[in-house]
């Protein structure tokens, strides 16, 4: 049998690394024992999955290189009728290297995440949604779809890090999507970075040549920036998250107070004037507020109504341009970014915990792992059929198929 550097069988490598790139390693140890009895510690199912994730990093850095210097070929030679890109980050606690046992200088970072999707959708003369969706005026189900808006950029763990843990084997029945292939690039690099990564998937996958394609993210200015360094030129519509900003006219309506039932009234239509595309006046109303309710101090705590009026006055205000949702449900573009909130929550289950303690290259790979197998192309079967380099073993004569 052909053994790699692990002393494993290129098939066994490749089962480590797919495990260890979806839970934590003394889980993924777990699992390989059960599943195909191979008996390895899980500091050796950590080093495999590094090893393997920086490699696949660095076949991801050689392409944006290539980009950068136009010499990358395309993958394809379709051209997708509809596609669409979003961004996002999310949350992950680092640690400071070499700095002997124990957790040193804990620290929160954002790593950054984008989806790359092409997608089924058709045009339509009127707008084919004129009303917003019952969920969005049902008081339970916006209450939480707030908090889960909220919590993703929280340093809070997923909720499901501190439920035990639990094996599940039963295929879950899933809603018709008009999505048709899901790419996935995730880093722990910079914005500047992240954005090549981006567009290079961008143009691997001929989505910039695409008849119709939306660029959406909520409104963090760097997401802006990328869009206007990268996406303005190839055509990408700019688009508002129509969720993130749902949580500030929430928040705004409960701010001004009166009662459990004026504040809905206000929430409602504010949504109502969203959906409908009457921007302007939504940002006359919220401008109209903050100011009876005055400026607030520099020191105002994050619950001061007069700091949640004048956040939802401003966010209205800089994305005035990215908030025309009938003519993107005209268009068949998607305004709501869940596609890159799905793809968020299966990173952070991997990598986001309070007892997670992670060295930046250790999460970089981890992340380039997780990424690939959650990628809906072939990606995974092209990244092992690349030939690997030749170094030492790790962990000469620890792994072994159990009896």
């Amino acid at each position: 049998m052909e053994l790699g550097p692990e002393d494993l069988s290129p098939a066994l490598v490749q089962k480590v690394v797919r495990h260890g790139g979806k839970d934590a390693f003394a889980e993924a140890r777990e699992d390989l024992k059960e599943d195909v009895g191979l008996d390895i510690a899980a500091r050796q199912v950590e080093r495999i999955t590094e090893r393997v994730g920086d490699e696949w990093a660095a076949a991801r850095d050689e392409q944006v290189e290539r980009f950068k210097q136009g010499q990358l070929p395309r993958r394809y030679s379709e051209k997708p009728a509809v596609a669409a890109v979003m961004p996002d980050g999310g949350r992950i606690l680092i640690r400071a290297a070499e700095q002997g046992p124990g957790v040193h200088d804990p620290q929160w970072k954002e790593p950054k995440y984008g989806c790359c999707l092409t997608l089924h959708t058709p045009q339509s003369a009127t707008d084919p949604q004129p009303a917003p969706p019952s969920k969005f005026l049902n008081p339970q189900r916006v209450t939480q779809i707030v908090r889960e808006v909220k919590n993703r950029s929280s340093s809070a763990p997923p909720p499901s890090a501190a439920a035990p843990r639990r094996r599940r084997r039963k295929a879950l029945r899933r809603k018709a999507t008009a999505q048709v292939v899901r790419t996935v690039v995730a880093t722990m690099c910079g914005a500047e970075e992240f954005a090549y990564m981006l567009a290079t998937e961008t143009y691997l996958r001929n989505l910039d040549l695409a008849q119709r394609k939306a660029y959406v993210c909520d409104g963090l200015a760097y997401n802006w920036t990328i869009w206007e360094e990268h996406f303005r030129a190839w055509g990408f519509v700019p688009i508002l998250d129509f969720l993130h900003l749902l949580t500030y006219l929430y928040d705004a309506a409960q701010a001004l107070g009166g009662g459990a039932k004026p504040q809905w009234e206000r929430y409602t239509l504010w949504l109502h004037w969203a959906w409908e595309g009457k921007r302007e006046k939504l940002w006359a109303a919220l401008c109209a507020h903050a100011a009876k309710l005055g400026a607030p101090p520099k020191d105002a705590a994050e619950q001061d109504p007069r700091r949640i009026l004048h956040d939802a006055a401003r966010y209205v205000e800089h994305n005035l341009t990215r908030m025309d949702y009938p003519r993107y449900r005209k268009l068949g573009l998607p305004i709501s970014s869940a596609p890159i909130e799905s793809v968020v929550k299966q990173f952070n289950r991997r990598v986001k915990g309070t007892e997670k303690f992670w060295l930046k290259e250790g999460a970089e790979a981890v992340l380039q792992v997780r990424a690939a197998y959650l990628c809906q192309d072939d990606r995974v079967q092209r990244l092992w059929a690349r030939p690997r380099p030749h170094y030492r073993a790790v962990g000469r004569n620890r792994a072994a198929i159990a009896a």
